[in-house]
């Protein structure tokens, strides 16, 4: 069962205030592997992750052709170290992209200043640390 702690939901939604950012593991559809900054991610519920999608470049086209993705946070100084595994959605248009904008922190919604984004929200499936061991898995 996946339920988020509540030291993962403070730690996350806080990650850019502790100057701290998520890194976002997505593939191709052929299997391309890719790394990127993600400073928006946050807790949408205890299931689910979020992020304002603002570059919408090859982490984008990644999730559209391969949902499956895994979120890395860290913080050194807590000795916290999670990998979040998952299925992303994006969200063009709507309350859910609405939600997840309104939600995202100043510093990196206003460098959409069209807010021309898009909300990814990512179905928690699995969480490990990182000498994999299993904390939390879905049925």
């Amino acid at each position: 069962m996946i339920n988020l702690t509540d030291e993962m939901v403070e730690l996350i939604d806080r990650n850019r205030a502790d100057e701290l950012s998520c890194l976002l593991g997505t593939a191709s559809a052929d299997g391309r592997p890719q790394i990127s900054i993600k400073g928006s991610v946050l807790c949408f519920d205890r299931q689910t992750l979020a992020y304002w999608e603002r570059a919408k470049r090859s982490a984008l086209d990644n999730i559209i052709q391969n949902p499956q993705v895994v979120i890395f946070y860290r913080n050194p100084e807590k000795r916290v170290n999670w990998r979040f595994h998952g299925t992303a959605t994006v969200y063009e248009t709507g309350a859910i992209r609405a939600n997840v904008m309104a939600r995202t922190v100043k510093d990196e919604i206003d460098r959409d200043p069209e807010r021309q984004g898009v909300a990814i929200l990512m179905r928690l499936e699995r969480i490990t640390q990182l000498n994999g061991t299993v904390v939390q898995q879905r049925e």
